[in-house]
């Protein structure tokens, strides 16, 4: 258990001396840039769906004629 907390506190004290963290603006641009890439790759993923859903439902009613 000793371990635990001894790892918990030097990561506390990474995280405090050692890391860079952005600037409020930075982070801000950065989340509307992840959130615009996720809304783009959603719409992709969506777009790939109901193409291949079409494709599949036209082959089984050819298929079924």
């Amino acid at each position: 258990m000793a371990g635990i907390i001894t790892y918990i506190k030097e990561s506390f004290g990474e995280l405090k001396n050692n890391v860079t963290w952005p600037t409020m603006a930075e982070g801000q641009s950065l989340t509307v840039l992840v959130a615009v890439f996720s809304i783009i790759f959603s719409l992709a993923i969506w777009g790939v769906d109901t193409v291949f859903s079409k494709v599949v439902g036209f082959y089984f009613k050819f298929i079924n004629g």
